[in-house]
């Protein structure tokens, strides 16, 4: 039996789409980091295998930018919607502009870039925060070298139960700068209730899933003002 849904808890999942209007570069956009690097060289373990210092620069290169930035209005109105809900956001995104918003309870799923992890065992994590640099010769207290704390491809992500058991009992689902092409992180979608009030805001997508509204356009535009109807109807 399903449990009972939350009538005032929202759910809020983002994508690249709301940290780029930020002025963060995105991996996958026509002008994403992807057309700079190969992915198998600085997103799997085999690439941190061959060259870790290549790998190690490309996140301290990520880590720099992400601090650099500022939230912008879509960040900002999301973490207004907690001062009458209870709201949860599930973001693929590695950047801690939700937090730096004023969100205060925020799921990562891909990992963060102001944390290190140990190399032989992900439970020991470290922060890096103000953009510092993860070394060569950086070591956790078990010896091994510290990597970025990402979600390479072929990893598992992080916190995908946690995660589902959020949208089982939202009441709202808000859908934000995503393309919904990354799995199985946009698996977690399909958690959500039949009956939830669903909108996607982004213009990475042509074809929405079914039960979900989707508008087409700027997070920095559109956020806001859906989240003002949110909090006048509440």
């Amino acid at each position: 039996m399903k449990p009972e849904i939350n009538p005032k808890k929202i759910v809020v999942f983002t994508g690249a789409g709301i940290s780029a209007e930020s002025g963060l570069q995105t991996f996958r956009d026509s002008n994403g980091l992807w057309n700079d690097f190969k992915v198998e060289d600085v997103a799997t373990i085999e690439g941190w295998k061959q060259d870790p210092k290549q790998v190690l620069q490309f996140y301290n290169d990520r880590r720099k930018q992400a601090f650099e930035v500022e939230p912008n209005a879509a960040h900002e109105a999301v973490a207004k919607l907690e001062t009458q809900y209870e709201v949860v956001i599930i973001t693929q995104n590695v950047d801690d502009l939700h937090e730096r918003a004023g969100s205060t309870n925020v799921i990562h799923v891909h990992g963060q870039l102001k944390y290190a992890r140990s190399s032989s065992n992900e439970a020991l994590t470290y922060l890096y925060d103000e953009g510092k640099p993860i070394q060569l010769g950086d070591l956790c207290e078990q010896g091994s070298q510290l990597r970025p704390h990402i979600v390479w491809f072929g990893e598992n992500i992080q916190n995908y139960e946690v995660a589902r058991k959020h949208l089982v009992t939202a009441a709202k689902v808000l859908v934000i700068g995503t393309s919904l092409s990354v799995y199985p992180a946009a698996n977690i979608l399909k958690k959500a209730r039949f009956n939830a009030e669903k909108v996607i805001i982004t213009q990475q997508l042509d074809k929405k899933p079914g039960g979900y509204k989707l508008i087409k356009g700027n997070a920095t535009e559109l956020v806001p003002i859906l989240v003002s109807d949110w909090l006048r109807a509440s």
